[in-house]
């Protein structure tokens, strides 16, 4: 986090007879926040569509003459102590509560707008994929107000479903109108969300598993600018209201709460740190989270750090990114341990973005460049096998990612972070890590001998 420095006073003590005359004064210097080494969200830019259909935008740079500046946020402070709220006996439909998954499960984060969507979900099932993760933006799915256009996403929902794979939609990015300042960040009324999750799960019934609500919500750049603790009880009122509209629908349809960004930051104007705002979220009205979400997915760090490392106890070797848990792997286990400290041992964890990133061009992810696609590979299928046998508490886990290196390429930038993720190259030929991943999985399914 960053270092907050502030000048003494400067008031003189000599003469007595001058104070009065004397005003003190003192100036803190503006901080700097720290930039984020974060897995990325899956919002990319894409070329221009015909002009009737329906494309995400890109992830937009908040610019907003209203926008706060940054506030040094005080921490720690004391926040309220675990919770030992009620938990509802039974799910919506008489199903069990929370919902979770039997095994250990695998998918993998994909672009599907506007790509070979054949070729990449063939090769989601060619490595042993059984799930596909696809963030949507919610503004480009509707307007005005409750007149909701679906554009690729029908395409999309279809071709997943064409290739017998599960879906996960992470929906972000508020339409402009259900927000007083006209940004992107959570909508001011809950109802807003819960209203567009219940059309889409009405539109396409049986298509979607699994709904995770909102990305990394921690961070100002997902929240219109600004992050408070107290964003995370605004956040819990918008997950209610997901949660109940989703369930009245289809009560089978997995609710997951979303996950915040891995980070010790703390400054209003770029994230709060990832456990703190757990804290937030899991204290608000006495825990009545409890209540309204099924798994709760997680985004732990990997920078270029080995998936068994941690820090302080056995710190990676690798240069930079290594000082503190959230740049490893291993801080889900820090996250597993707050959420059994709030009581919620009973909800599993999804890990919905996990991998490594490989030599890249863009700033703030040089971590990237110390590995090799060998060494992704090793990684990827490390965090898998530890986490299948050490981590009994985790239902699913998503790579990120699958076809950012097509995706990136098409658009001119092959050395782009987010093609530096991918197991695909640039012209669609797998890297070790799909063969890595492939082989790891089989091992899981063939039959004992």
């Amino acid at each position: 986090m960053p270092t907050l420095t502030r000048r003494p006073l400067i008031a003189s003590l000599v003469l007595a007879l001058l104070l009065p005359m004397i005003s003190a004064c003192s100036t803190p210097e503006p901080t700097t926040a720290l930039a984020l080494s974060s897995l990325p969200t899956a919002a990319v830019a894409t070329s221009a569509p015909p002009a009737a259909a329906v494309v995400p935008a890109a992830k937009p740079a908040v610019v907003s003459a209203a926008t706060p500046t940054s506030t040094p946020l005080p921490y720690p402070t004391p926040l309220p102590q675990p919770p030992t709220p009620t938990t509802q006996a039974a799910g919506p439909g008489g199903l069990p509560f929370p919902l979770r998954s039997d095994q250990l499960q695998f998918g993998v984060a994909a672009h599907l707008y506007y790509v070979n969507r054949d070729a990449a979900l063939g090769a989601a099932s060619d490595v042993g994929f059984g799930w596909i993760r696809q963030q949507i933006h919610w503004r480009d799915q509707e307007g005005p107000a409750g007149n909701y256009v679906w554009g690729e996403l029908e395409a999309i929902i279809q071709s997943v479903n064409a290739h017998n794979l599960k879906l996960m939609l992470s929906i972000v990015r508020t339409p402009s109108f259900y927000r007083a300042d006209g940004g992107d960040g959570l909508p001011d009324d809950p109802a807003a969300l819960g209203n567009f999750v219940a059309a889409l799960l009405q539109r396409y019934p049986g298509q979607v598993q699994a709904i995770e609500i909102w990305n990394e919500q921690n961070l100002a750049h997902e929240n219109g600018g600004y992050v408070s603790t107290e964003d995370a009880g605004h956040y819990v009122e918008v997950l209610k209201a997901a949660y109940t509209s989703i369930k009245a629908v289809d009560p089978s349809v997995i609710v997951v709460a979303g996950p915040p960004a891995s980070t010790a930051t703390n400054q209003s104007n770029t994230a709060i740190s990832d456990l703190r705002y757990y804290r937030a979220m899991y204290s608000y009205q006495n825990g009545i989270i409890r209540n309204y979400f099924d798994v709760q997915a997680v985004h732990p760090g990997g920078s270029a750090n080995p998936p068994d490392t941690m820090w302080p106890d056995s710190p990676s070797p690798a240069q930079g990114w290594t000082t503190e848990p959230t740049f490893y792997f291993r801080h889900v286990e820090n996250v597993r341990k707050l959420m059994e400290e709030y009581g919620l041992a009973d909800h599993q964890i999804w890990i919905t973005e996990f991998g490594w990133a490989t030599q890249n061009d863009t700033p703030g992810f040089e971590f990237g460049n110390q590995v090799s696609f060998d060494q992704q590979a090793e990684y990827i299928v490390g965090a898998m096998r530890r986490t299948h046998d050490q981590y009994p508490w985790v239902g699913n886990m998503f790579l990120w990612n699958l076809n950012f290196g097509p995706l990136k390429a098409s658009e001119g930038q092959p050395m782009n972070e987010q093609a530096s993720f991918s197991i695909l190259n640039g012209d669609w030929s797998p890297r070790p890590a799909y063969y890595a991943i492939q082989q790891y999985i089989a091992g899981l399914h063939a039959p004992a001998q």
